[in-house]
């Protein structure tokens, strides 16, 4: 195993330590001696994991210490020096480079020669190539459309041609007459759009040596033309800009129409993965917002939980929810009532989630969402009994408990 690999599973355990927590956690905000217990283990690990990356480092140090050579190899040339790097000239060069940002910190008032070798047909002056490689950079990092698709470089309008029809094979007889169909073909004609941005810098950014002019421009450019590029691609009605793929002429065809305008259920995105034709469905991506992928990840427990459950659960009308909890945290909660139950406890979803994305398979994180709701069976009931039963001290008195907390804590409950 690789150190990349060994920090990616420090962090995923960190990760699903912090999870924990905030999941167990009391009303009080302290954790039972059981949960404080496996907390810990969660924590060894992850010290464990950054003694084991360190040990591999040390280990890397030393195999590149053995192998460093006994003695320096002539590599210059005679009589003539050491090998000069290759100069780089043009908009690639140092030296235009720094003339750009001189230019732009003096808003452009102040004009060094060196400029002169990236000056625009149109006018203006071209950026560095360093720029443009910088930017088409943060541009696929922004954009999730540059990483899926497949970049072009042309110098004007390029016509790309789409077999219309497909030639079909027949059995014959030796000797028999052969049959010719026409191929047909339509074509699409891509040509470039001009997409625009400009950012206002102060003056006082300007002048001040100190600020990172270079980066922000570079960052703040590609993060806007990125997005405009993504919804360009998603949305474009082909007028000034692309063609997105959900134009209603042109665009992308409807393989699904969902039954619920809020729901989503597991046999319509199976049906979704088979509306699309066979050639497509093998490197298929599916691009869908936070909301779906949310939706997507709860599907499995919802519907499968019962499956682990008592048979007296088979009725439950199971709900998923966020549930917002008193110190700001969100969590995903699962409820499942039990009979005619009316105060059902909540399982929350996101701690095994993240065991999850470690590697827990699917199945064993449900049977825990089972396990974890017939625990909490008990309390469910206790606090499901009827008001006369509270009332009763005889029924009462060996399920009271007694808790202190400070004067701000108990305004907070008066106030509730």
């Amino acid at each position: 195993m690789t150190i990349l690999e060994l920090r990616e599973k420090r962090n995923k355990a960190w990760e699903a330590a912090k999870a924990f927590v905030e999941t167990k956690r009391d009303k009080d905000g302290l954790l039972s001696a059981e949960d404080a217990a496996t907390y810990a283990e969660m924590e060894q690990k992850v010290q464990n994991y950054t003694a084991e990356i360190a040990r591999m480092e040390e280990m890397e140090a030393m195999e590149a210490e053995l192998n460093k050579p006994v003695n320096t190899p002539i590599t210059n040339r005679p009589m003539g020096g050491a090998n000069p790097q290759e100069k780089k000239s043009g908009r690639a060069s140092d030296e235009y480079r720094d003339a750009m940002l001189h230019a732009i910190r003096n808003n452009f008032r102040n004009i060094r020669n060196v400029l002169s070798e990236g000056i625009d047909t149109d006018g203006g002056y071209l950026v560095p190539e360093e720029y443009d490689s910088r930017l088409i950079e943060g541009l696929e990092e922004e954009n999730i459309f540059r990483r899926l698709g497949t970049t072009i470089t042309t110098s004007g309008e390029r016509k790309i041609n789409i077999a219309g029809s497909k030639p079909a094979a027949a059995w014959i007889d030796e000797g028999e007459a052969l049959t010719f169909g026409d191929a047909k073909f339509d074509q699409i004609n891509l040509d470039a759009h001009k997409l625009h941005v400009a950012v206002k810098v102060t003056e006082e950014l300007l002048y001040d040596n100190a600020f990172g002019l270079e980066n922000y421009l570079i960052r703040a450019f590609s993060r806007a033309l990125a997005n405009a590029e993504e919804d360009a691609f998603l949305n474009g009605d082909g007028t000034g800009k692309p063609l997105g793929i959900f134009a209603e002429e042109g665009g992308g065809q409807i393989g699904v129409t969902a039954a619920s305008a809020t729901e989503i259920t597991a046999d319509e995105i199976i049906n979704l993965v088979y509306a699309l034709k066979r050639p497509y469905r093998k490197k298929a991506k599916f691009i869908m917002n936070d909301a779906t992928i949310a939706a997507l990840r709860k599907l499995n427990v919802k519907d499968n939980v019962k499956e682990y459950l008592p048979e007296s659960y088979k009725d439950a009308v199971i709900k998923l929810q966020e549930v917002e909890k008193n110190n700001g945290l969100k969590l995903t909660g699962i409820t499942i009532p039990n009979g005619d139950q009316r105060i059902v406890p909540t399982v929350y979803l996101d701690s095994l989630y993240q065991e999850y994305i470690n590697g827990k398979d699917v199945d064993s994180c449900v049977g825990d969402v089972a396990d974890m709701r017939i625990e909490a069976q008990g309390k469910a009931e206790f606090l499901d009994m009827g008001v006369p039963d509270i009332l009763d001290y005889e029924k009462m008195k060996n399920k009271l408990q007694v808790r202190i907390c400070d004067k701000e804590r108990r305004w907070q409950f008066q106030c509730l």
